[in-house]
Formats: C-alpha cells, sequence, structure tokens
C-alpha cells in the first residue's frame, strides 16, 4: 500500500469514527437533556419561567425557575457534536436568555441562535426534527433552518437559495413554514454535500 492509499484510508477511518462519535453524542445528549417539566400551553409565552415543585413535604411551594444559561459541554469538539447537542435543547423552554434593556427586553432562543451560527452541520438535524408535534420546537426549529441555510458554505451549493420564512418565532405561522422548508430541501438535498 502506498502513502496515498494510506492516506486515504486513514481519512475514511477518521470520518467513521467522527460519525460515530457525533452519533454517540446525539443519543448521550438526547437521553441527558430530557424533556421540559410541563406541557405547554397553547397561547403561552415562550419565554415564560416554568414553576417546579420542591420535593419536600406537604408545605411545599412552586419555585420560579429562571431561564437557563448557554452551558456547552466542554467535551464538544466538532461542530457537529454542538449542532446535535443543541437541537437535543429546542423543546427545553427554560433553555432562553434575554436580551434589550428593562424597557425593551426580548427573548433570546439560546438554542436557535447557535444552531444558525454553527450553520451547514446544523441543517439536516434541524431538517429532521420538522416532524416534531411540540409547536414551541418546531417553532424554533424552522427558526434556526431560517438562520443556519444563510451560512455561505449552504448559500454556496444552492446557487444562494436559502430557506426565507416570512414569518419567524410565530407558532401560528409554523405550517406555512414547514411547507417553505420542506420545499426548499426536496430542491437542494442532493446537492448540500454535507461532510
Amino acid at each position: 500500500m502506498n502513502d496515498q492509499q494510506g492516506n486515504r484510508v486513514m481519512r475514511q477511518q477518521a470520518k467513521h469514527l467522527g460519525i460515530v462519535g457525533m452519533c454517540a453524542v446525539t443519543l448521550l445528549l438526547a437521553g441527558c437533556a430530557g424533556q421540559p417539566s410541563a406541557p405547554a400551553r397553547s397561547g403561552a409565552s415562550p419565554v415564560a419561567s416554568s414553576s417546579v415543585e420542591a420535593p419536600a413535604g406537604p408545605a411545599s411551594v412552586p419555585v420560579r425557575a429562571g431561564p437557563a444559561q448557554d452551558w456547552r459541554p466542554p467535551l464538544l469538539t466538532s461542530p457537529e457534536e454542538e449542532a446535535a447537542y443543541y437541537v437535543s435543547r429546542l423543546a427545553d423552554r427554560r433553555f432562553v436568555g434575554q436580551y434589550g434593556g428593562p424597557d425593551n427586553s426580548r427573548p433570546w432562543y439560546i438554542a436557535a441562535e447557535r444552531l444558525g451560527e454553527i450553520g451547514m452541520p446544523a441543517v439536516p438535524l434541524l431538517f429532521a426534527r420538522l416532524n416534531t408535534d411540540d409547536q414551541y420546537e418546531l417553532m424554533l426549529a424552522l427558526y434556526a433552518l431560517h438562520l443556519a441555510t444563510q451560512d455561505p458554505l449552504v448559500t454556496f451549493q444552492t446557487g444562494g437559495e436559502a430557506v426565507q420564512l416570512p414569518t419567524v418565532l410565530d407558532p401560528s405561522a409554523n405550517e406555512e413554514n414547514r411547507r417553505i422548508a420542506q420545499q426548499w430541501w426536496e430542491r437542494h438535498a442532493a446537492q448540500l454535500e454535507l461532510r
């Protein structure tokens, strides 16, 4: 075996190990992320803090839990692993920060924003989440797709076309936005070289 063939074999092995590692991390993070503590009420604000029951005796009082901080596990080594982690956090209604001043405070959807920054590695994972029945998670997955498909690595391969949603962060627009995103995927999935 010559050096060129040996290098090719090593690259293939490294790629396979990366895929296996990404799958393992995805499964681990999906199990660790858990589900939100309470189902969403229709019409409820997506940034409302959740109430958590204290595990004490009969005198338990609901405790308000504040928004989650953007905690990124320290062992994530690739954009694919980071994308898998943030996709696992999309349904967590506590994983929201705030920005703006006290008079104009706005929600910062941490997972969706980070997935938008990650770009191309997040795209296939986000399309896999479009079948969710959780309207909050779907809203954030669509918003993240809107952002992530603007990655130059994506638009280069799609002729400059990204997922363009007319309304974002509105659960009432979910079905129309899902249709737009799925049509985009049907047109461009074959062109995207996801490495």
